[in-house]
């Protein structure tokens, strides 16, 4: 592997470029806050070759609107489940808009 792949997973949103505690301070809470909402099943961190817990870019979105919903009172239990909720809405409306634009497409063509 070449310095510039290396680089290059930077910009990749799902490459676990994040340690535990750099991720906690990034999003200005505590480890036990990020082992909580993996117990969750929120997110799964990936593990590093020493079995260290290592966070994508894209996972600590997840951890901040976990953040966010936990800050404003709802138990974390609730917030995960809310924000597991909100991504299967968004995934359901995308297919519906799919399914939307091949029935568009079909009704043309006849």
């Amino acid at each position: 592997m070449t310095a510039d792949d290396s680089y290059g997973r930077l910009d990749d949103d799902n490459y676990p470029a994040y340690t535990m505690g750099r991720a906690a301070e990034l999003l200005g809470t505590t480890q036990g806050f990020l082992r909580a909402i993996g117990d969750a099943r929120l997110i799964t961190p990936l593990r590093s070759a020493g079995g260290h817990r290592r966070y994508s870019r894209y996972q600590l979105r997840i951890a901040a609107r976990a953040r966010e919903l936990v800050d404003q009172g709802t138990p974390i239990e609730a917030a995960c489940r809310i924000i597991i909720l909100e991504d299967q809405l968004e995934e359901a409306q995308r297919i519906n808009a799919e399914y939307r634009r091949t029935a568009a497409r079909h009704t043309a063509d006849v």
